[in-house]
């Protein structure tokens, strides 16, 4: 999110109870943690964070990927997932502000190695899985993410991505397609294993603090709208619908992250916003609303939605 874009920025901070029970029938789940979870933090450290997240901006894209956003890599809220044949765990943040999904992998030069989260840390190889494919500049993917084949595609020439950020943090490399594997829910609260064929990014190279954060950990999975987004392949190919919801438990951290309809009467829903129809100028491919209301306890305020843009992220409203 650019501020400098914005009238004013209204920061309000989401408490989310688990007082109901989310059912997504027919679509699948994982369980994410929290950067806090199970620690005893102090509201400087909170203030702190906050500020850093802020700071760690997506400046500039240096490959279109139809919409950018600001992901926190710093990481609030991560997710454990399932990538390769024999599948592999990867420790990813979960980032509704970005859209594509992107992990390190091996001979990266400056990946972080460890975290101070307490997950263990392990770089993919499409060599060791016996579904990766590598996706190159002529490839419909590619094509589909530069709005057309690059000039000077050429046979076997990889379909490469760029990330930079405001903080001068990058992440560079390589489009590969791969299985991702996930929990699909089959009724009565129970799961049961699958997997789905998606194009993500094989991580070469990563700058400042990508590399050396203490919080680092394997990679991103953005939520975005735009078509390059791992929920949108899966919806494209079938497999689920291009919806999500997530429910995050204040208490102890973490939560579930639903991908498909949620079925639940305590469930309220709040239209989302088309770019062109705010007066400010917006994130192509974010999740926007405009917020008319505030209330605490008795009192109500009343907003201008002229002087407000919200954009929605995992466990934040900006």
């Amino acid at each position: 999110m650019d501020l400098r874009r914005l009238l004013a920025v209204l920061m309000v901070a989401v408490l989310v109870q688990l007082g109901f029970v989310c059912l997504a029938y027919g679509n699948f789940i994982f369980k994410v943690q929290h950067k806090f979870a199970g620690r005893e933090r102090t509201l400087a450290a909170l203030k702190a964070h906050d500020a850093h997240r802020h700071r760690r901006i997506l400046s500039a894209v240096d490959l279109p990927l139809g919409g950018n956003g600001s992901p926190t890599v710093a990481g609030l809220y991560f997710a454990k997932i399932g990538l390769g044949n024999p599948p592999k765990d990867y420790y990813v943040q979960v980032d509704t502000g970005s859209d594509i999904l992107w992990v390190n992998c091996v001979n990266c030069d400056k990946c972080p190695t460890k975290s101070g989260l307490g997950v263990k840390l392990t770089l993919y190889d499409p060599q060791s899985s016996a579904s990766a494919t590598n996706v190159y500049c002529d490839d419909a993917f590619c094509a589909a993410t530069y709005n057309g084949v690059i000039q000077g595609c050429t046979k076997d020439l990889p379909c490469q991505y760029s990330l930079v950020y405001g903080d001068g943090s990058a992440s560079a490399g390589f489009f590969v397609r791969d299985n991702l594997q996930f929990e699909r829910v089959t009724g009565n609260l129970e799961t049961a294993p699958a997997n789905g064929s998606v194009v993500f990014g094989c991580g070469a190279k990563q700058l400042g603090e990508l590399g050396t954060s203490s919080e680092a950990l394997d990679g991103i999975l953005g939520f975005g709208q735009a078509n390059s987004s791992m929920i949108s392949q899966l919806a494209a190919a079938g497999k689920v619908k291009r919806t999500f919801s997530h429910c995050l438990d204040n208490v102890n951290g973490g939560g579930i992250f639903a991908i498909g309809e949620v079925v639940s009467p305590k469930v309220n829903t709040t239209p989302m916003v088309a770019n062109n129809s705010i007066r400010v100028r917006l994130v192509k491919g974010s999740f926007d609303l405009i917020m008319s209301l505030i209330r605490a306890r008795a009192r109500k305020a009343r907003l201008r939605s002229s002087l407000i843009k919200l954009e929605l992220e995992l466990g934040k409203l900006d």
